[in-house]
């Protein structure tokens, strides 16, 4: 398979190879959150559920954001990225104008008050974990394909399309694999 000049970074995106086994991410696009020494964390951004966040925090009953599967680990947990920055307090800088976290009572109060668009913030259960040097190996074996920061692609409506979408913007070499067939011996 491929693989493109970018490294693993906060704020870029992992993109997986057209024949990825493991069905957790089948397909998918991980935001890097971290990645470090101590190793990697991120959220899928196109496995949404079909839950809302109100459906999980009661005190969000009237919030109809919905839900995304952020990956396979810690699954009772709530996760959240957005463009707010300083409206949020203890939020951290992924990359310029991309954050994650932060006082989840400030989010509660924005989101209800309307001072912060739902389509300012995205909401996660669970994500995606990498050990020290287990992503490495992973790019090494050439299972993901590394692309640059773009909120364009965070912050949009269409999610199911973003596996395809992320892979035509990287250019013709990536755009042929984005119509890979998923299982290739029904070609």
């Amino acid at each position: 398979m491929m693989t493109s000049s970018y490294r693993p970074a906060p704020g870029r995106f992992l993109i997986s190879e057209p024949f990825m086994e493991d069905e957790n991410f089948q397909r998918t696009v991980v935001l890097l959150v971290e990645h470090g020494p101590n190793g990697s964390l991120g959220f899928v951004l196109n496995r949404m559920m079909k839950s809302v966040v109100a459906d999980i925090v009661s005190d969000l009953s009237p919030v109809q954001s919905p839900l995304f599967l952020g990956g396979p680990v810690e699954q009772d947990s709530l996760h959240y990225v957005h463009r707010l920055g300083d409206q949020i307090p203890e939020s951290r800088e992924i990359y310029p104008g991309l954050y994650w976290g932060g006082d989840f009572d400030t989010v509660k109060a924005s989101v209800i008050s309307q001072s912060a668009s739902e389509s300012d913030i995205l909401f996660f259960v669970g994500y995606s974990g990498w050990a020290p040097g287990q992503l490495s190996r992973e790019l090494h074996r050439k299972a993901w394909i590394v692309a640059p920061e773009n909120t364009s692609f965070i912050f949009r409506e269409d999610h199911e399309g973003l596996w395809k979408d992320l892979l035509r913007s990287m250019g013709s070499k990536y755009q042929v694999i984005s119509n890979y067939p998923i299982d290739p011996r029904l070609n």
